[in-house]
């Protein structure tokens, strides 16, 4: 049954029926399936899904709000606000650089990083590229997330890695992505980066800072 439930998660996260989502989620929770799992083998494998299809000639930017939508509203159902933090396994810095006032994506990568056991500062969206790499610094990150929704903000973002080696902090990890980023075929999708902040707690360690 549990199986089921699962899948049925996932297609209404895919279908971006954030109703249908909470309520399969409830019933897995109610027959004892445990968070991580929900994540992993639910909302994980949905957005994995979605990135599939997002690609330069199938391209939904609707689709992928409802979903993002839908994803939000299962993550807080999983993890109430005021529900104790987990313990860091360190910090990461993200944010919408100046320009891009979207963040929806963003929010959603804040949310599994968080639950992932990370320590996540938000830099917000319109965020200037220096006060990114400041924050960064400031606060010893051990990665750095960008959302780029538009594509006017792509230059900023490539950018960033270079800014990042020339102030001494080539060892942090940089992640980007969104409907800018894949069009451009980019760095990695948002939708990607979603993916893999899900299993970051094993992955971060091998992530490569991947650019055009």
């Amino acid at each position: 049954m549990n199986d089921s439930t699962m899948d049925a998660l996932i297609q209404a996260l895919l279908d971006g029926n954030q109703a249908a989502a909470i309520e399969k989620t409830c019933k897995l929770v109610e027959a004892g399936v445990e968070t991580r799992q929900i994540i992993t083998d639910g909302v994980e494998a949905a957005m994995a899904q979605l990135d599939a299809k997002c690609t330069v000639e199938q391209f939904n930017l609707l689709e992928i709000m409802l979903c993002g939508r839908a994803v939000m509203g299962v993550m807080k159902e999983l993890y109430p606000p005021g529900a104790p933090a987990p313990q860091t396994k360190g910090t990461i810095v993200i944010g919408a650089l100046e320009g891009d006032v979207h963040d929806l994506g963003k929010n959603i990568v804040k949310t599994v990083l968080t639950v992932s056991g990370y320590r996540v500062v938000d830099c917000g969206k319109d965020c200037p590229l220096e006060r990114l790499i400041d924050t960064a610094e400031r606060e010893t990150a051990l990665a750095v997330g960008i959302s780029c929704l538009i594509t006017t903000v792509m230059p900023q973002v490539r950018r960033v890695k270079r800014r990042m080696v020339e102030r001494g902090l080539a060892q942090v990890k940089v992640l980007a992505g969104g409907a800018a980023s894949k069009q451009a075929t980019a760095w990695i999708s948002w939708p990607r980066m979603f993916s893999r902040a899900c299993t970051i707690s094993t992955r971060l360690p091998e992530v490569r800072d991947e650019q055009p």
